[in-house]
């Protein structure tokens, strides 16, 4: 858990002095070097991680610290079918239903400090904490939003934006689906082998749900063109003054180029990437990495593998026996070299060409034969399936690595050249646009009055709005609130909407006249989900939602399916997000699992009703 304590501008420590003549590779390193050494210095006392974000395009910097409590313990969840209740039907979707929270503690050592799990440690006391609001929020009410969202595009230019519309896009439509009906059906007569696959499908399908929604949203509304024309604007209000034009003129075109030269190996490389994702692969991919990188003085370290994630890694490796699984990497490496065997001769992948036995233009009659017997050979010639080989081989050198006769460890051997060839054109790429794109932001918040909030890029963001419905299309009104009344109407007792009997139980108690505090009075019912107008996006879950007094009335866990696209283009008028209301949470603690304990801890009454306390607050 990470405890944000500063903010620090940092722009001046990153880009001063940056020396005239550099070529694109050597600045991107420069950049990539001065950004570690910033993070370092601000990480010497124990228990504090920095991390140096880029804020408008790398027009801005700021190092945010934050401490790093490593003892996290979950203290209560609600029921599969309250948390997950609509699954991937209502994902995105309104109206909602679902009880997405848990309850968490925080632990640290005696003395205060953040240490590792530990049965002496003791719970973290904050200086400052949320208040619990047990009257959620209503219509007209204004809320706000703390939290990390991840990542928007809203500064991209316009072949930027263009190239995710007509091929970054489509292509995740296309093989989120394709892998999610693959893993589906290799586990679907298999229970343990659904468990280990779930979270991956998951994964998968929120981000094939929301990919969909923002394409046809960019596509249905205009936003690309909408794009260029505001680009074409900014191009001619360049080209309108001398000075203006001095200053920005090559940025636009030198972007395009960019943006260009990449798409030439833009599949090569995204089907690398993706083979390099899968399970025993992938572990002998981060552990060649971690041997390579830490041959090098740790400030020369790719920054995901300085000494500072060593134990982040080695975790990493440990959870993967959750999910791991010889039978998902069969069918995962043979649908990913199956378009391997496909690419164009500009693209080959030699490496495996020449082991796999493939050749540009093959009959697929031909490879996909040859594809099954390497697929065969790669995952029973290895041994990371067992977390003890895994985490044996964490502290390996590369000699090691480069002597063993595991079979994937063998072919990220022979992919390492091309890798760091990659890293490298990569970094090159970064410094090419860092005399770009900051440039580009320059150019428009000089046009707009500096009126432009930076892109979201996972650090903490504040957003205000208002609880308030959406007439999301034509004849379609979307109400501000859900409530109980429509979790006994969508409940089947099976699949995605099996509400556990002991809420269907409490929402009969409640229909039969029992009393609760978490009753609204204008409705008659429990508030569930509510939508309110603030601007999130992925990575926002769980993001605390607050009332104007600062206390919290619910948690945020989606936009809707209609505005997704404001990830490019804000809408200022339709965009909505989706909370979670505490008075449902509240009533589900009391009412349904009885956690009165956990209740009076967080300062709530115990309810007349309710049972005795279950003492998970305890635990």
């Amino acid at each position: 858990m990470y405890v944000t304590v500063s903010v620090e501008e940092v722009t001046s420590e990153i880009l001063s002095g940056l020396p005239e003549g550099l070529g694109d590779l050597e600045r991107g390193k420069l950049l990539e070097q001065r950004i570690k050494a910033a993070t370092t210095a601000r990480e010497k006392e124990k228990g504090y991680r920095c991390t140096v974000s880029s804020f408008f395009e790398g027009l801005r910097y700021f190092a945010i610290l934050q401490l790093e409590i490593q003892d996290v313990r979950l203290v209560y969840a609600p029921a599969a079918g309250i948390g997950n209740f609509g699954g991937e039907t209502d994902n995105w979707q309104w109206p909602r239903h679902t009880g997405d929270f848990s309850f968490l503690r925080a632990y640290v050592s005696k003395d205060g400090k953040p240490a590792p799990y530990s049965k002496d440690n003791v719970p973290f006391r904050p200086r400052h904490w949320l208040k619990v609001s047990p009257k959620g929020a209503s219509p007209g009410d204004v809320v706000f939003v703390a939290g990390y969202p991840g990542r928007t595009n809203r500064f991209g230019s316009y072949e930027v934006v263009r190239e995710s519309v007509e091929y970054s896009q489509p292509r995740i439509i296309r093989r989120y689906a394709e892998q999610i009906a693959l893993l589906e059906e290799i586990s679907a007569k298999d229970k343990e082998l659904a468990l280990r696959v779930s979270t991956r499908i998951r994964g998968l399908n929120n981000a094939l749900t929301k990919t969909r929604g923002v394409l046809a949203a960019m596509s249905r509304g205009g936003v690309l063109a909408q794009k260029q024309a505001a680009e074409r604007e900014l191009q001619a209000w360049i080209e309108a003054d001398p000075a203006r034009k001095a200053r920005y003129a090559d940025v636009i075109p030198g972007i395009g180029a960019i943006v260009a030269e990449r798409a030439r190996t833009r599949e090569r490389d995204a089907l690398l990437a993706e083979l390099t994702n899968v399970g025993a692969l992938g572990a002998a991919d981060t552990l060649h990495r971690l041997a390579t990188e830490r041959a090098k003085p740790d400030a020369e370290r790719d920054p995901y593998y300085q000494q500072r994630n060593w134990q982040r890694i080695r975790e990493g490796l440990d959870r993967l026996q959750r999910s791991i699984d010889a039978r998902a990497d069969r069918a995962l490496l043979t649908y990913i070299l199956t378009s391997v065997a496909a690419l164009p001769a500009d693209q080959r992948i030699e490496e495996l060409d020449t082991r796999i036995g493939l050749r540009a233009g093959q009959p697929a009659a031909e490879s996909a034969p040859l594809v099954a017997a390497w697929v065969e050979h790669a995952v029973s010639g290895s041994r990371l399936y067992a977390k003890e080989q895994r985490l044996a081989l964490f502290e390996a050198d590369l000699a090691a690595l480069r002597a063993s006769d595991d079979s994937m460890l063998v072919v990220i051997n022979a992919l390492a050249p091309l890798q760091e060839r990659l890293r490298e054109v990569a970094k090159a790429r970064a410094g090419a646009l860092s005399r770009l794109t900051p440039r580009y932001v320059e150019a428009l918040l000089a046009k707009n009055g500096d009126l432009l909030a930076p892109d979201a890029n996972s650090t903490l963001r504040v957003t205000y709005g208002t609880v308030k419905g959406a007439e999301s299309r034509d004849g379609m009104v979307y109400k501000p609130q859900t409530t109980l009344r429509g979790i006994a109407q969508k409940a089947t007792g099976t699949g995605e909407f099996d509400a556990p009997d002991t809420e269907l139980a409490a929402i009969t108690a409640l229909r039969s006249g029992a009393q609760s505090p978490y009753v609204a009075p204008e409705l008659g019912d429990i508030p569930v989900n509510f939508l309110s107008t603030v601007d999130t996006t992925g990575g926002n879950s769980g993001s605390a939602t607050l009332n104007d007094k600062g206390e919290l009335v619910g948690l945020l866990f989606d936009g809707t399916y209609d505005t997704v696209a404001s990830d490019y283009f804000y809408d200022t008028v339709n965009t909505r997000s989706i909370h979670c209301d505490s008075r449902y949470m509240l009533w589900v603690m009391a009412e349904v699992d009885q956690a009165t304990n956990l209740l009076a801890e967080m300062g709530l009454p115990k309810p007349a009703q309710g049972k005795s306390g279950s003492g998970l607050s305890e635990r």
